[in-house]
């Protein structure tokens, strides 16, 4: 599709930060090879890193989609998700790292990794939008990664799904965030990778939405805009 300047005037610009902005499947690969080393997992000879990872990846995703449709609790996806992943693998459940979960919460949040192009694009939008985050992410968790990818100082409100009482899609969310930021569904835009959780959800609460695709996935979703490159909000900006 092609990007125009928009006809109404935004205020107030909300991102999606893993996927989006900070690079997600980089710093868990870094993160989880680190742990697969740690915990010398290639001496049972059953499976490599990357088989490790895949399987990881799979689960987590599917645990996730439970989580944010509260099917499980925060703690119930930290503590399963590797349990299910290595005994999926053939390792008995005596023999899965107690401690592994607690080490990749600590190790993540500390990598740095973000999508090409982020920061010329949030300095060049900082002087003109007001800037926020809407962000499905644990709190304690996304605050160490905004810090250590040097993204604290672009936003004014994080706004994540333990402090609205919410998680994306839900419309809930998006209307708390409005309520926090002082900010109005006409002057505002979401800026998110997901088509369910960022689009659709900002959707229903009346909010424009970018859908930011680098893969460009083929969909049928009615979106305001779409990119595959951070650097492509200029031009609608």
């Amino acid at each position: 599709m092609s990007i125009s300047r928009p006809a109404k005037l935004y205020r107030h610009l909300f991102f999606d930060l893993d996927h989006t902005l900070w690079d997600f499947e980089k710093n868990a690969d870094e993160t989880l090879r680190t742990l697969f080393e740690h915990h010398n997992l290639a001496r049972y000879g059953t499976f490599t890193v990357d088989q490790f990872i895949a399987v990881y990846s799979d689960i987590n995703h599917a645990l996730w989609r439970l989580y944010q449709n509260n099917k499980i609790t925060q703690q119930q996806l930290r503590s399963t998700r590797f349990l299910r992943t290595l005994t999926k693998l053939g390792l008995a459940e005596a023999d899965v790292p107690a401690d592994i979960s607690e080490q990749f919460t600590d190790i993540l949040p500390q990598k740095s990794a973000v999508f090409p192009f982020t920061y010329d694009v949030l300095d060049y939008l900082k002087d003109k939008y007001t800037l926020h985050l809407i962000t499905n992410g644990f709190r304690d968790v996304q605050s160490i990664k905004l810090a250590s990818s040097q993204l604290t100082d672009y936003f004014q409100e994080v706004v994540t799904s333990e402090c609205s009482g919410f998680l994306k899609p839900d419309a809930r969310m998006f209307q708390h965030a409005l309520e926090r930021t002082g900010a109005t569904a006409a002057e505002s835009l979401m800026i998110g990778d997901n088509l369910e959780c960022d689009v659709l959800g900002a959707y229903n609460a009346g909010i424009d939405q970018v859908y930011f695709n680098p893969e460009k996935r083929r969909h049928f979703n009615e979106v305001t805009y779409e990119i595959s490159c951070l650097s492509e909000l200029k031009e609608i900006l």
